[in-house]
């Protein structure tokens, strides 16, 4: 697959990728004779999991250890699953702050009274 192809399918665009590619977060990328990426299902399930772990706030800084990690053997999975797992615990912690806020909001809305659709 071709770079614009892997955008589309795993949500990143192409320039991101391309900076993934360089900070050596992902796997060695296959070239063709012309120089040009050629990328694997497995290439994008990878690039689709950094989507997500971008989109839910996880820190880049995080995520290179965490794909650094990927790239060894052994024991190294063991600390794989705790770097999710703290951010699991922290997207849980963040759940509950945007819940309290959306009740706060909720309160003040209602205080303004029935819900018009013209303003006068």
């Amino acid at each position: 697959m071709k770079i614009a192809e892997v955008s589309q399918k795993s949500g990143l665009s192409s320039d991101t990728i391309r900076y993934y590619e360089s900070c050596g977060m992902l796997p060695d990328i296959r070239r063709s004779p012309q120089g040009h990426r050629e990328f694997t299902p497995k290439d994008v399930e990878w690039l689709t999991l950094l989507y997500w772990l971008r989109e839910t706030g996880m820190p880049l800084r995080q995520m290179k250890r965490f794909t650094a990690l990927a790239k060894m053997e052994g024991p190294a999975s063991f600390e794989r699953r705790h770097i999710l797992m703290d951010h699991a615990e922290e997207l849980r912690r963040r759940r509950a702050v945007l819940d309290h806020c959306e009740k706060i909001l909720a309160i003040k809305i209602a205080s303004y009274g029935p819900d018009r659709t013209d303003p006068a």
